[in-house]
């Protein structure tokens, strides 16, 4: 059995503290453009691997560099001068048996399908630049991840963590990014591009979000048209926070704009990484989508990591469920906290040590039980949960 240990929960609860932040970096930002792009190269290398060979081969594609390019943009339009330049790094599986892999392409085809699904004013082929630097593993790495008769072996000595439920402004601060970015929102404020940031910060009872939105130059007549604009996508913005918390939540967005000068947020491409910022993986958001200082984290660049047996991919994502599964299946449990330690070279099954806190009344043994069976559950599935992310359906940032 793995080496559970149950414990309580015995500090100040994040909802109850005088103040919070939480952040959420949205699709278009360049650190997302990164973990984007790294995670769909890794989901379509595990495709190919498994269609040619049978199985995931070894390769860990969790180091990409965006840089910025030049744009000059005005009301109504712009011009890109110098493209982004997009490079991504890592180790992969490159013949087999003398047979070259074609990874270079498959991850190439996969970088531009991702922007064209995600950033709609962002031509891959005319504002991109793409570098792959991806070259064989250590001998050592390589052979770890083929020796096994079992659960697959540990790469690295590494730690995930996780919690559950998320409080209301981690919540909030979560779907406020989705429904700026939702197809719908899209549909109705076609001048919002995809770079949002949204930062929250709760002060007793109050709630204050700071976002950044990416406004795009083509669908902007006129300095005046941008402020009627700016105030829609506010009043947007705010009535989908009523709606969702009964609290004060106050709404400011694109701060640093000065309207009476003529200086504003807006883009060419929906993105800041055109012009004013550059991007790397693993800067954004952890694994559940938020950057949460006043919660444990882990700072694994989760993103394109080979999900067969790098626990600094699979055990975030397993602590986080873990939490998750025991708050939705025992009643008694208010909040959970799950930190996962591995060994390099041990089965993935088997951490050095699973560590589950509960918020309860009382810890009885009878939730001590249940909640290790729940963990016990969800690392045992760890040897197939490469199945799911290959598919894409599980977001790690």
């Amino acid at each position: 059995m793995p080496n559970i240990v149950v414990g309580e929960l015995n500090f100040p609860q994040v909802g109850e503290l005088e103040t919070e932040i939480v952040e959420r970096k949205g699709i278009g930002h360049p650190d997302s453009i990164c973990d984007g792009i790294a995670e769909a190269a890794s989901a379509a290398l595990c495709r190919y691997y498994v269609e040619q060979y049978g199985r995931v081969l070894h390769h860990n594609l969790d180091k990409a560099l965006l840089i910025g390019g030049r744009t000059r943009t005005w009301f109504g339009g712009g011009q890109m001068f110098d493209p982004i330049v997009f490079h991504l790094v890592g180790r992969a599986t490159v013949d087999v048996e003398g047979a070259t892999i074609p990874v270079e392409e498959i991850c190439l085809d996969s970088a531009r399908r991702w922007i064209r699904r995600h950033l709609r004013h962002l031509d891959p082929d005319e504002h991109l630049q793409f570098h792959t630097w991806l070259r064989p593993g250590s001998a050592d790495l390589v052979h770890l991840f083929l020796r096994r008769s079992g659960a697959p072996l540990a790469n690295d000595t590494s730690f995930g963590v996780g919690y559950a439920p998320r409080t209301e402004t981690e919540q909030l601060v979560l779907e406020m990014e989705r429904f700026l970015n939702s197809p719908a929102f899209k549909t109705e404020h076609p001048e919002v591009g995809e770079d949002i940031k949204v930062m929250g910060l709760r002060r007793g009872e109050t709630i204050t979000l700071t976002i950044a939105a990416a406004f795009v130059a083509h669908h902007v007549k006129s300095l005046d048209d941008y402020v009627d604009k700016k105030i829609a996508v506010r009043e947007a913005a705010a009535r989908f926070a009523d709606e969702r918390i009964d609290r004060p939540v106050t709404i400011h967005l694109n701060l640093a704009d000065q309207e009476e000068e003529g200086s504003v947020y807006i883009t060419l491409t929906g993105t800041s990484a055109e012009a004013g910022d550059d991007g790397q993986v693993g800067r954004g958001n952890r694994t559940n989508g938020l950057i949460t200082p006043f919660r444990p984290m882990s700072l694994e660049a989760a993103a394109g990591k080979n999900p067969i047996s790098h626990v600094g991919k699979l055990y975030n994502l397993t602590a986080n469920a873990i939490a998750e599964r025991i708050v939705e299946q025992l009643e008694e449990v208010d909040e959970a906290y799950c930190y996962i330690l591995s060994q390099i070279g041990k089965p993935i099954t088997e951490p050095l040590i699973c560590h589950v806190r509960l918020r309860t009344s009382s810890l009885t043994p009878g939730i001590q039980q249940r909640a290790v069976e729940l963990a016990t559950e969800h690392l045992e599935q760890l040897p197939e949960l490469w199945r799911t992310l290959m598919t894409g359906r599980i977001t790690v940032f």
